[in-house]
């Protein structure tokens, strides 16, 4: 790894992916059949972080795995993808995170995650990759990242001049702390998240979501929606909306982490928001052609022959 800045550093999560086809959702006390099983990587911090790498930016990690096989997975992978790692603790005595993941015929999923390790990241760690952090155009993390490391994470980003971009996702089973959501200059939930986040109802205007969570000091708000695209809200200014991708659909894991590394990758290189969003978007198209977090994550040359071809 050169000794080169991170232009982007992710305080990541990592799990080890335990992924299981079946043909529909479980109901509760069922069991059903399953076909396809494998094990592959995951976590929503290391899936961004390499997702922004294979879009060329410089990347590195803050993270905390297990000493164990599937620890042992993360870091190969980091090494292969040339992700700067240095900042990655491997610890004796606790397991590497581990998403037990069921995919549908449809496409669609469920996750039931279990953190490990990565509980433990805190702000010891934080201050620890300070300069790390301080060297960065773009500090990126998620709610799989305990709340206290990227409390102290945004705090010396912002102090420092460096964009903070929140994926808060899974959704979080509180509101984020107001400090938080004051340090955060872009937010990047889907239509769930960005309700639970604002308070709102199940079918409320996702507008009115994103005022409240704005005037709560938030930056601006990217609403992913899938299929759909997404909308982008700026304080002062109308919604803008980006379109979708027609593309098949192998199934869904990673794609929202897709979007916030290539998201990420795309800001530092200094490309305008609606650009970069464009270029996010195509980034998470073709990411569900593929099996698993990785497998259809797209370099920055396949994103580019997406978006000529319209």
């Amino acid at each position: 790894m050169s000794d080169c800045r991170a232009e982007v550093v992710c305080l990541a999560s990592w799990n080890a992916d335990l992924i299981c086809r079946v043909a529909r959702p479980l109901q509760r006390g069922e069991t059903v059949m399953g076909r396809d099983f494998r094990v592959a990587p995951g976590g929503k911090g290391s899936n961004a972080a390499i997702a922004c790498a294979r879009q060329g930016a410089r990347t590195a990690l803050l993270a905390r795995i297990g000493a164990d096989d599937f620890g042992r997975m993360a870091l190969a992978l980091w090494d292969a993808e040339g992700i700067d790692r240095r900042a990655v603790e491997v610890v004796t005595g606790e397991p590497s995170g581990v998403a037990q993941i069921l995919v549908y015929d449809d496409g669609d999923n469920s996750i039931a995650v279990a953190s490990g390790a990565n509980a433990g990241l805190g702000p010891a760690h934080v201050d620890a990759a300070a300069d790390l952090l301080r060297g960065a155009r773009v500090v990126v993390t998620s709610c799989e990242v305990p709340l206290a490391a990227t409390l102290a994470a945004f705090r010396l980003a912002r102090a420092a001049g460096v964009t903070t971009l929140l994926n808060p996702a899974p959704a979080p089973a509180q509101p984020l702390p107001a400090e938080l959501i004051a340090l955060t200059d872009l937010l990047t939930p889907n239509e769930t998240e960005l309700r639970a986040l604002a308070d709102e109802p199940a079918g409320g205007d996702p507008a009115l979501a994103a005022q409240r969570l704005q005037a709560a000091g938030a930056g601006a708000i990217v609403v992913t929606r899938g299929a759909a695209g997404w909308t982008l809200f700026e304080p002062g200014r109308a919604p803008v909306h980006g379109s979708g991708h027609r593309v098949p659909v192998s199934d869904t894991i990673g794609a929202g982490d897709t979007f916030t590394g290539a998201l990420a990758a795309a800001l530092a290189r200094g490309e305008p928001m609606q650009e970069a969003l464009r270029q996010a978007n195509a980034a998470a198209a073709l990411s569900v052609t593929g099996a698993g977090a990785l497998g259809g994550m797209p370099d920055v040359d396949a994103v580019k022959r997406l978006l000529v071809s319209g």
